[in-house]
């Protein structure tokens, strides 16, 4: 896996996170209640890319937040090679 674009995307879920003014506990349990079993814990290391997403967490992180697929994969440089 590319350590980069992991750091990158999870900085973006940080970010959307905290515009929307969610707390990691609040987006785990909605997770949790969407059928995901993750914890604040591995919220947080999702979002310092410490983490793999998966493509459910994925679909579902973008319910939550109410935005855009682009929004999660936003990349300011092309960090993928």
């Amino acid at each position: 896996m590319n350590a980069a674009l992991e750091k990158a995307i999870g900085q973006n879920i940080r970010k959307i996170r905290e515009e929307k003014k969610l707390t990691q506990d609040y987006v785990a349990a909605q997770l949790q209640l969407m059928g995901c079993d993750i914890t604040r814990s591995a919220l947080a290391k999702i979002e310092v890319g410490q983490r793999h997403l998966y493509p459910d967490e994925i679909i579902l992180l973008r319910r939550i937040f109410q935005t855009d697929y682009d929004d999660i994969f936003f990349l300011e440089e092309d960090i993928t090679k």
